[in-house]
């Protein structure tokens, strides 16, 4: 089984790509459930990075499932550049779980993190260059996976303790807070960014969206905006959007 949490597409298209490849099941992490007792002999935990660790939605589904014991399970995670040592929180977690965790990949993908100075969305060349090479990529995590590797093959990039052990957690206290979304006068009332949602945190009222509480800050609603009408404050301002292309989703498949 294949279980994935995705925002922009990035690693839903990673997750049918491998399921495709294995012959499995893929599946969303629906926020605030679990997997339950499944008789696959393989789960694979596939998402993206949060600054150099595990999306905290990530984090919480895996503790509350149960019933995976007899499994192998596989971590590949989506990162536009680097993970720090995500991969080692993952072990740790899979330990603290008593689960037999083995290989953990991580698979460069356009970036798609806007909401800090600096941080933007892939020039398009560079765009272009991730997604032609991501189909070799993603069939070598699954020959992988085939046979079992217990192995982490991962980009920590530079002072990867640093970036996991300090940034992270000040990330995670300071910059998930949904309060400063908001729409502005360019806002058609599509409902794409509510339909997007993973959390289903984001509802249409009097034609407008409105942001509850319970947010993944996966950025999905800003990228999917046709209107650049969806703000995080003014730290989207003059910043790109990116959502997973559809044509390179049916050509990837198609070579994998």
């Amino acid at each position: 089984m294949i279980l994935w949490h995705s925002g922009t597409g990035n690693s839903r298209y990673v997750a049918e790509s491998l399921a495709a490849a294995l012959g499995q099941r893929a599946e969303r992490m629906v926020p605030g459930c679990k997997a339950v007792a499944a008789d696959d002999s393989i789960i694979v935990w596939v998402f993206p990075i949060y600054s150099w660790g595990l999306p905290p939605v990530v984090r919480d589904y895996i503790r509350r499932s149960e019933g995976l014991d007899g499994a192998r399970h596989f971590m590949v995670c989506t990162c536009g550049d680097d993970v720090g040592l995500a991969h080692l929180s993952w072990r740790r977690l899979m330990r603290s779980k008593g689960w037999n965790a083995r290989g953990a990949w991580s698979v460069q993908m356009p970036n798609n993190y806007v909401l800090l100075p600096g941080f933007d969305v892939d020039s398009k060349p560079l765009e272009r260059q991730k997604l032609d090479a991501c189909s070799d990529r993603i069939a070598e995590v699954a020959r992988g996976i085939k046979c079992g590797a217990k192995v982490d093959s991962v980009v920590r990039g530079a002072m990867p303790w640093i970036k996991t052990r300090v940034l992270y957690p000040l990330f995670v206290r300071f910059m998930m807070s949904p309060r400063p979304f908001r729409h502005n006068d360019g806002c058609i009332s599509c409902g794409k960014c509510a339909g997007v949602c993973p959390a289903v945190n984001i509802s249409m009222e009097s034609g407008v969206p409105q942001w509850g509480r319970d947010c993944t800050m996966c950025l999905g609603c800003y990228h999917i905006c046709p209107r650049h009408a969806v703000e995080y404050g003014n730290r989207t301002r003059a910043k790109g959007q990116y959502f997973f292309p559809e044509a390179g989703i049916r050509r990837c498949k198609d070579s994998v």
